[in-house]
């Protein structure tokens, strides 16, 4: 899997590489807006995989009020992390 670049580093991409990592992970395709806790495909110990991701593929440091379960629990919002972590967004 390619790491997406500073110009490919868009919503649309950030969602594309976390569904496509969920999908390896749980084999099963997660639409951007699925609980991913309420539905059991992740668990605390995935929860972990999913950060270590997130920060690897996106080069962000998920610390202090952005580390908490809401961030993580849909694609949507992991891409809205993403993007606020790295100034695009928000915050």
């Amino acid at each position: 899997m390619t790491t997406p670049t500073e110009q490919s580093l868009t919503a649309e991409s950030i969602g594309e590489n976390l569904t496509a990592f969920l999908r390896r992970r749980t084999r099963t395709d997660v639409a951007p807006d699925v609980d991913l806790f309420a539905s059991g495909l992740v668990t605390s110990l995935f929860a972990m995989e999913l950060l270590v991701h997130v920060e690897s593929t996106f080069g962000v440091q998920v610390t202090g009020p952005h580390l908490n379960m809401d961030n993580f629990r849909t694609v949507e919002r992991m891409t809205e992390l993403v993007l606020r972590l790295r100034g695009g967004t928000g915050e």
